[in-house]
């Protein structure tokens, strides 16, 4: 698999990314063991994880994993802080307390005695974000992470983290930031990536495949083993079950037809090869499912259906 700088720094990751919301949850050990050793061995790197994803079940599922099943070298831990579900209701914190808090728990989940890259979760109004941000300077200065990063910030949110952190020497510049990207949801094109860009930020797109519904696993309903059929995840995938969504959704199945592709492949190689993009994060329900999108490595979309694709998805 290729690997790609994220943004202006040293750090390079493959051009895919595992992502591991639903690992320690919906997705067992022995599970998530298959997908992780699927992944380094078709070169993949980057494996994305968080504080809040099972409350922590998922990094302690990869804590298990890492340095038994592949080595902590082979892969790029990325993890982030200031979401929190322990009180049963979403809540973040973007306060430096309580981030370095979260990281060092993160750190003893995983096992390890640094992350690759670290990410502030979510923007909050209740925090400064100059205090926000020493967290991740004192996170870099500590050696608990080498990177640090932002995820679902609006363009001027992340225009300003990134300029105050380039505005004097020895803060910890910004690496990335990770915002929900595909064909259904193109919104970070206006001011997102182009501030990244910009500024030296690689773009991490989650849910690159619409939440799964550009996989067209909807076009005939909801399968009863699908995470639209699940009460955590069916108002998440609900959104896209829109007539404008499958308008694309079948645009995408017709491309795929013509390509000989799957959907899926389609969807995938669009957005993994859009400007800015370092790498979409694939979170796979099962090792099956995670096969067909290491496919694509050797996979480029013609021109003239990237262009078809962008006119039927655009705004």
């Amino acid at each position: 698999m290729q690997h790609r700088s994220v943004g202006a720094t040293g750090l390079k990751v493959s051009r895919l990314g595992l992502g591991t919301m639903t690992w320690g949850r919906d997705t067992d050990e022995h599970e998530a063991r298959d997908q992780l050793v699927s992944f380094v061995e078709a070169g993949g790197t980057l494996l994305d994880t968080a504080a809040g994803y099972g409350d922590g079940a998922s990094e302690e599922l990869i804590g298990t994993l890492v340095g038994d099943v592949v080595s902590r070298d082979e892969v790029v831990l990325a993890t982030k802080a200031g979401i929190s579900r322990r009180t049963g209701e979403r809540v973040t914190d973007t306060s430096r307390g309580h981030l370095l808090t979260n990281l060092d728990a993160s750190l003893k989940r995983l096992g390890v005695d640094h992350v690759d890259l670290w990410q502030v979760h979510v923007w909050t109004d209740e925090t400064p974000v100059e205090e926000t941000l020493t967290a991740l300077d004192l996170a870099v200065t500590s050696g608990r992470a080498s990177y640090v990063g932002i995820s679902n910030y609006t363009g001027w949110q992340t225009a300003q983290a990134a300029t105050w952190q380039r505005a004097v020497p020895g803060r910890a510049t910004l690496a990335s930031t990770q915002v929900e990207y595909s064909l259904l949801n193109r919104a970070v094109e206006h001011e997102v990536v182009p501030a990244a860009r910009a500024l030296g930020l690689g773009v991490l797109p989650w849910s690159p495949l619409g939440r799964g519904v550009l996989t067209g696993k909807y076009r005939g309903g909801i399968p009863s083993d699908s995470r639209a059929a699940t009460d955590h995840f069916g108002r998440f995938v609900g959104a896209y079950l829109d007539d404008r969504s499958r308008g694309i959704v079948e645009a995408v199945a017709r491309a795929a037809d013509g390509l000989g592709w799957s959907p899926l492949e389609v969807s995938l190689v669009w957005v993994r090869d859009r400007p800015g993009v370092t790498a979409p994060i694939v979170g796979a329900r099962t090792a099956a499912q995670l096969k067909g999108a290491l496919g694509v490595e050797e996979l480029t979309l013609p021109s003239e259906i990237v262009d078809a694709l962008d006119d039927v998805s655009g705004d």
